[in-house]
């Protein structure tokens, strides 16, 4: 999975003869998985039309802080500017650069700019005495300085017909240069991620069955966080209504018998399992062919331990893995979760109980207890993202 694999970019173009490249430029984002929204300056509409970038992007290219004034609709650069992965500005003229360095906010892209908290990228394009010019070179200066990252300009023939530095980057080179960028500080990259979640159902007859309360609100969490991070993700789903993350491959399970037919052949080309999934213990050992009926005399139904899959992939572990189990506790909780990391041969397990409010099942917090073999962190209650990035900077501190 590329490192654009499904992030939301904002691509913002200003008025310059270097915006008829943008097209380009969106077609290549596109091309390596990412998820396209124009934002144009109004004087970049002189050089490129939004048709041939909404066409390009699949998204309405926008322009105006107000896309209807009889309705009263605006395009809300604050949500632009908080949605995004990444703002790309390409090309960056002399005169937007100059806005940006001084906080200006007369137009859609900037007043986004402004809304932005995702990295910020901008590709200067200007003849080569405008490049050149101290005010310019100090107002990129200023705006590196702040945390945004130049993709610097080409030398090569302008449009004014002289030739030297100020042209913008290739369209291949600019989408190379950001890919690298996040691939650089993705701390996963190149790591096999294999991730459980959600319940497991096992079937009493056709339309019965016995399962828990899990959402699998927290083993998605961490596919998403993980996947953020750079690692291919696999996430083996129990029954749930969740959507998988963006740039998580997704493999879809009912029961326990299912779950672990599904993770144990994926292990072996994992660099880390993080199960998560509250797998059944046990299962119906003859479940019925057809519906029970209700009968006035009591049911007694038979049931067999499912196939453990954390002891199994302990069994299988080798040096260089690194194996996460879950434990859901009512009591004696710590105990019973340092007996389970001894057991199954896990180098950490993530310990929660059904005591803790807003911890455990269907709640968007969680609670948790990180117990490893020569360290133990209590995490506060937070929500489940926030959990899955704190497991995440766990194992990249302690583990990996």
């Amino acid at each position: 999975m590329g490192m654009l694999e499904g992030k939301r970019v904002l691509l913002g173009i200003c008025g310059s003869i270097a915006a008829y490249k943008s097209a380009f430029i969106v077609r290549e984002l596109v091309k390596r998985g990412a998820e396209v929204q124009v934002v144009l300056t109004p004087s970049a509409l002189r050089f490129v039309t939004p048709l041939t970038l909404a066409t390009l992007s699949k998204r309405p290219a926008l322009s105006d802080l107000v896309a209807d004034e009889e309705r009263g609709v605006w395009n809300n650069h604050v949500d632009l500017g908080n949605g995004a992965d990444l703002f790309l500005i390409a090309p960056a003229s002399a005169n937007t650069l100059a806005k940006m360095a001084r906080g200006e906010a007369d137009n859609l892209l900037l007043t986004t700019y402004l809304s932005a908290t995702c990295p910020v990228f901008f590709a200067p394009a200007m003849d080569l005495d405008m490049h050149a010019h101290p005010a310019n070179s100090d107002n990129i200066a200023l705006l590196e300085s702040r945390g945004n990252i130049q993709i610097p300009a080409e030398s090569g023939e302008l449009a004014s017909g002289l030739s030297g530095t100020g042209r913008m980057a290739e369209p291949e080179h600019i989408v190379d240069f950001v890919e690298n960028y996040l691939a650089d500080r993705a701390p996963l990259q190149g790591k096999r991620v294999l991730i459980t979640a959600g319940p497991t159902y096992e079937a009493i007859d056709p339309v019965r069955f016995i399962g828990n309360h899990s959402s699998g609100k927290m083993g998605f969490a961490l596919a998403a966080v993980f996947a953020e991070a750079g690692a291919e993700v696999t996430l083996i789903a129990g029954p749930t209504v969740l959507k998988a993350p963006r740039g998580v491959k997704r493999v879809d399970v009912t029961s326990a018998a299912e779950m672990y037919e599904a993770v144990i052949p994926r292990y072996e080309d994992a660099d880390i399992a993080i199960l998560s999934a509250a797998v059944a213990d046990y299962r119906p050992a003859k479940p019925a062919d057809a519906k029970i009926k209700k009968k006035d005399s009591a049911l007694t139904i038979e049931l067999e331990p499912t196939k453990d899959i954390l002891k199994t992939l302990g069994g299988m572990k080798k040096a260089g893995k690194v194996l996460v189990g879950f434990a859901l506790e009512t009591n004696d909780a710590e105990s019973n979760a340092r007996g389970k990391l001894a057991s199954k041969n896990c180098d950490l397990i993530v310990l929660n109980s059904l005591r803790d409010e807003g911890a455990g099942f269907g709640h968007d917090t969680n609670k948790v207890t990180l117990i490893g073999h020569n360290k133990e962190v209590v995490l506060g209650l937070k929500t489940k993202e926030e959990t899955a990035r704190d497991i995440l900077g766990h194992l990249l501190t302690e583990l990996l």
